[in-house]
């Protein structure tokens, strides 16, 4: 796999979604400046006639490993960024759920598939792109799964044989690579995607 970590290095790390800049304030409408607020130490968008601080904070990917047996359940993503490319079920969690109901619900709309949620797996941070990646693996409740309108295509896979050079993201590849590793007690993997290097 040495190789396919090289090509790794190449693409992106995560969704490809980042925050954008924004220019008025949700709360009055005024323009915004960049500048660092009173008694904090980073600079925020702060508008000047309200004195609202909108703060942009990272995003939380929540994702699952659905297995069935010895094999584990991947998507071909029908989306960009990557369209076309592998990734387990994954995506951002909304608000008013658990992580765990996130990671079945993202299975559920993807793969059309219902897990049981059975185990933290990983958490990868991606500080570059502002994201967070919380992974469970979840035992599929039976063998029915199809593709949601975000998939081109949804099958079972045996660890030898994961289309690793077909992966969508690099987080995606460093997670499975550690999941065929594993045995079924498998530790909680903690781990960052580092970004490109600066000019």
């Amino acid at each position: 796999m040495s190789q396919l970590r090289t090509a790794y290095s190449n693409i992106p790390d995560g969704n490809g979604q980042v925050g954008n800049d924004m220019n008025y304030c949700s709360a009055c409408g005024a323009p915004l400046v960049m500048k660092i607020p009173e008694g904090d130490t980073l600079l925020r968008f702060v508008c000047e006639r309200c004195e609202t601080v909108h703060y942009e904070n990272p995003k939380i990917v929540v994702g699952c490993l659905p297995e069935w047996e010895d094999r584990i359940l991947l998507c071909k993503r029908a989306i960009e960024p990557r369209y076309g490319l592998w990734t387990f079920p994954a995506g951002f969690m909304e608000k008013d759920e658990t992580l765990e109901e996130a990671a079945a619900r993202e299975t559920l709309e993807e793969a059309e598939a219902e897990v049981e949620i059975s185990q933290l797996y990983a958490v990868f941070s991606i500080p570059h792109v502002s994201q967070v990646y919380v992974v469970f693996r979840g035992t599929m409740k039976r063998a029915a799964f199809g593709a949601g309108t975000e998939s081109l295509e949804v099958d079972l896979f045996k660890r030898e044989d994961i289309p690793w050079s077909k992966l969508a993201f690099r987080v995606i590849y460093e997670i499975l690579e550690r999941y065929c590793k594993d045995g079924t007690h498998a530790p909680v993997h903690v781990g960052t995607i580092p970004g490109p290097p600066r000019p």
